[in-house]
């Protein structure tokens, strides 16, 4: 017997329904990759020499000419071991990078992203080692590495003013996390060049405000860091000349350092007690032979008393290091043990995300952005803040 068209349309509407729950039930969808193959060319390539790689989602709408372009973080590879461990995966080549979804930032929901959600986002990937700062012209030859960093960011700012019409931008934010975050701050000036007067400029770092402090032993681990990566991939020419005339160049990849020089409007977002800083920063491996703060460094709930007053300590050192307050200068520091916190959607804005002042991290960038008001937000000290996430995201 054949079904009634009544019956069809209501299965119909029921199919329909629970085809929408299974989409919302398995979230944002995954952000086709773009290949830059031409840039391969001009030797804008991975450390394995693969092509580079964004993700682009078109803007619509009221945002159809406002773009945020967000770079990956993955940290640095300082040595040629080190490099060529990443050729093996996406963090040094395209070959394993695969489509993922947008959310926090990036996200494409109105409630969840309000002043971004229609914007052009781009996704920037990370596969070059150097906060997209290396240009080497020669091939490492042992293991076959290509320092190139700097050249991948060009091109991929190349492609995006031209075609994908980012020159006709009337809103821009380059953003990113950790060492995306450094290289928002590192590109902010050469980025806000690319684009007219006209064309209102801002920068975002996430994560990225990396401090020259001294480690448990006393030494400066992080500047050592920093030298053999910049040694390596042949950094210096491509770092700020604002800071590089006045400082040696090591010193230019420390946010503190740069950030005064800076001409372009910057928002600072960290969180005080920043967990891949605790580890990498103030305790690394080499300063803890006898891993005594190994536990501490997984859990601040489990650092013993001693060891949180090294940690509030690092806080004042952290805060003293912040620029000095001025008009286009935003700043959400939150007493929270995390690490890069704009990614993820239930830190950026959702129920329960961290709070500082009764403000939400994706609310005090948008007031910053568009001139609501001068957002500048510092937590009091740890454990005040009962909505931190405590977690490292990258």
């Amino acid at each position: 017997m054949a079904a009634s068209p009544a019956w069809l349309a209501r299965a119909a509407t029921v199919l329909g329904f629970l085809l929408l729950a299974a989409s919302a039930e398995a979230g944002p969808a995954e952000v086709e990759m773009v290949f830059l193959k031409n840039a391969v060319a001009k030797g804008a390539v991975c450390l394995d020499g693969s092509p580079p790689v964004y993700h682009f989602s078109a803007g619509s709408g009221s945002g159809a000419n406002n773009w945020v372009v967000h770079m990956e973080g993955g940290g640095w590879c300082r040595n040629t071991d080190e490099c060529a461990v990443r050729k093996g995966n996406f963090r040094g080549s395209s070959k394993f990078m695969r489509p993922l979804s947008f959310s926090g930032i990036l996200g494409g929901g109105q409630k969840s992203n309000p002043d971004f959600y229609n914007w052009n986002r781009v996704k920037v990937r990370y596969c070059d080692g150097s906060s997209f700062t290396g240009d080497v012209e020669a091939v490492e030859s042992g293991k076959n590495l290509y320092y190139r960093g700097f050249r991948v960011w060009r091109a991929i700012m190349d492609d995006l003013l031209t075609a994908r019409g980012m020159n006709k931008a009337q809103n821009v934010l380059l953003s990113g996390c950790s060492a995306g975050g450094l290289a928002a701050i590192l590109h902010c000036d050469r980025f806000h060049d690319l684009f007219p007067a006209t064309t209102k400029v801002k920068c975002f770092s996430d994560a990225g405000y990396f401090l020259d402090g001294k480690d448990i032993s006393g030494n400066n681990y992080a500047r050592s860091i920093y030298k053999n990566v910049l040694n390596l991939h042949g950094s210096a020419k491509n770092l700020p000349a604002s800071c590089t005339s006045k400082q040696p160049p090591e010193l230019c990849m420390f946010p503190q350092y740069v950030v005064p020089t800076l001409r372009t409007p910057l928002f600072i977002l960290n969180a005080a007690y920043d967990s891949w800083q605790i580890k990498n920063v103030l305790a690394p491996s080499p300063a803890d032979p006898k891993k005594t703060w190994a536990q501490c460094k997984l859990d601040i709930k489990s650092c013993s008393p001693s060891q949180l007053t090294t940690l509030q300590n690092f806080r004042t050192d952290f805060l003293a290091a912040l620029p000095k307050p001025s008009p286009s200068l935003g700043m959400f520091i939150d007493s929270c043990n995390a690490h890069c916190q704009s990614g993820a959607q239930d830190t950026w804005l959702a129920d329960g995300s961290p709070l500082v002042n009764k403000t939400q991290i994706g609310k005090a960038v948008g007031d910053w952005y568009f001139d609501r008001e001068v957002s500048q937000k510092i937590d009091c000290p740890y454990p005040c803040n009962p909505t931190c996430k405590n977690r490292e995201d990258d």
